[in-house]
């Protein structure tokens, strides 16, 4: 299998201004196989965009879900945009993929430490807010907004997360119980935030950790895109209690 590597240029309008975001594709392809067809990956790598930093392969890179992911057959797209969301398919990424995952088109989502999103500082706000109830009725903030979810989710954090603490943590998985998400939590006992790509930066990068997450990963994509399951049938069901 090769990979064909391409970008397109897509046209923007935000707050009244024009632009244009790029947005990278890595496509499979398989000799032989023209009309073969890909599940559609999104990743949102957030502040590093679409640099070459973020594509580099697996043994140098956690980011390297962009060369791992595109190994095991997904049509992978990653949009160099920190604030704009528009996908289909599933996400990866933090808090843009957590937002992205309130389209009822996203049949699952893996979302790495998603910032912002316990204090409800993601788009306008005044203050940040911690508060288990929402600000107002009409609040338009990723937490209050959980209930919109129609796929699974995967949270992944490190406990020594500075950015997203206990305190936070805690709240966006009462908010994900909340609204009835099919949601897997995980913890990793001595990961800090950015635990995936921080390797020359700030010295946060845990290549074990990482190979861990990544298994998360391939579990939720693996079992949520094969066709011969047939569709789901929405909620788990209830579990028989047994000793």
């Amino acid at each position: 299998m090769l990979i064909k590597e391409s970008f397109a240029d897509v046209k923007t309008l935000a707050d009244g201004k024009e632009g244009s975001m790029r947005i990278f594709l890595f496509h499979p392809t398989i000799a032989g196989y023209p009309n073969a067809r890909f599940p559609g990956v999104v990743l949102f790598s957030e502040i590093y965009q679409g640099e070459m930093h973020s594509l580099r392969p697996a043994t140098s890179n956690s980011l390297c879900v962009v060369d791992s992911t595109r190994s095991v057959d997904y049509l992978l797209s990653l949009p160099t945009c920190t604030g704009r969301i528009g996908a289909t398919g599933m996400c990866l990424g933090g808090h843009l993929a957590l937002r992205a995952s309130l389209d009822p088109r996203i049949t699952a989502s893996v979302c790495y430490f998603p910032t912002d999103i316990h204090t409800r500082t993601l788009g306008p706000y005044t203050a940040a807010n911690s508060s288990a109830t929402a600000p107002s009725a009409d609040s338009q903030h990723t937490l209050d907004q959980l209930g919109r979810i129609r796929g699974e989710v995967s949270l992944i954090f490190g406990v020594k997360d500075t950015h997203v603490p206990d305190a936070g943590r805690d709240l966006i998985r009462l908010k994900m119980r909340e609204a009835g998400v099919t949601t897997s939590f995980h913890e990793f006992a001595w990961a800090q935030h950015a635990f995936i790509r921080d390797e020359l930066s700030k010295g946060r990068y845990d290549p074990a950790v990482s190979k861990a997450c990544f298994e998360v990963l391939l579990e939720v994509f693996g079992r949520v895109l094969k066709t011969e399951l047939g569709e789901p049938e929405g909620g788990v069901p209830a579990v028989e209690h047994v000793c």
